[in-house]
């Protein structure tokens, strides 16, 4: 395929790369000047011809300003493919503009990380038409490891932050209860072995546990250098935050999660880190 691909930081550049080996890719950026790829001037100059355009990027008003310089420059039933974690109107109204244009949409926003991007192991939560989603599995097969369809246009963007509220939610008690842990004399160790085959069982304690030392090795093991940064989650619970009021979901643990990585990140430390750096900040609290 021709592949335009719009966005190439920290998590586009590593999946446009991964994709070069088999398609031929021409990339854009207005800052993000990575090297091995083809690169155009624009957006729209990467989006004339391509079958597909994907893009990466920050957030839903961005994403809905770079539509409007795309789908112009896009060839009749083309494929937009947005990667990009954004809220589910922005999504669902750019799928309309695509739709308006004689485009297909596809949001699919992706779980994994910039070592997920790099590795081709992501994880796709896909919304939009079938076949258009069909059509593109062969893209998600080389820059992941599973692809999801979840129904109608903007369900990726509903599916990517229901799964984060989670793990927002479950990172942070699965922090609480290392410390814990520590003031009650429990060994971390053996706290893992038990909670890892118990009831108290997460991706967030056996996969990517935020104890240093313990389990597989994760970004605790490295000073908490993010794989997924704090700020991220921020932005990610704020984004299910938003969809339940505008749904009128009650969420209080979602809510509450979403204030406690705000007060980390805005007016902690806990910016430039990796999510899991709650551990060592709820080693140092007392209760209040």
């Amino acid at each position: 395929m021709k592949i335009g691909f719009i966005g190439l930081g920290n998590m586009g550049a590593p999946m446009a790369a991964n994709l070069a080996r088999d398609h031929e890719v021409t990339g854009f950026d207005p800052v993000a000047q990575p090297t091995g790829l083809t690169l155009a001037p624009s957006a729209a100059a990467a989006a004339q011809d391509a079958d597909v355009v994907i893009t990466m990027l920050p957030d839903g008003n961005i994403l809905r300003t770079v539509a409007a310089e795309l789908h112009p420059a896009m060839k009749q039933g083309a494929i937009h493919l947005d990667c990009s974690t954004v809220d589910v109107d922005s999504a669902r109204t750019v799928a309309a503009q695509a739709i308006a244009h004689g485009l297909y949409a596809i949001d699919a926003p992706v779980s994994g990380g910039i070592g997920g991007a790099t590795n081709g192991t992501l994880t796709f939560m896909a919304g939009g038409p079938l076949p258009a989603f069909e059509t593109v599995a062969p893209l998600f097969a080389i820059m992941g490891q599973k692809a999801v369809h979840c129904g109608a246009a903007g369900n990726g963007q509903a599916a990517k932050i229901c799964n984060n509220m989670i793990l927002g939610v479950t990172m942070i008690a699965t922090c609480e209860a290392f410390a814990l842990a520590d003031k009650l004399g429990l060994d971390r160790q053996a706290m893992f072995d038990v909670v890892s085959t118990s009831s108290g069982a997460s991706w967030s304690m056996t996969s990517y546990c935020p104890a240093p030392g313990i389990g597989p090795v994760s970004p605790a093991d490295n000073g908490y250098q993010p794989g997924f940064a704090a700020e991220l989650m921020l932005k990610d619970l704020r984004l299910s935050q938003q969809a339940a009021e505008a749904a009128q979901a009650d969420t209080p643990l979602g809510q509450a999660a979403t204030a406690l990585y705000a007060r980390f990140v805005e007016t902690e430390d806990g910016r430039g880190k990796d999510f899991s750096a709650m551990l060592p900040r709820f080693e140092t609290r007392q209760r209040p």
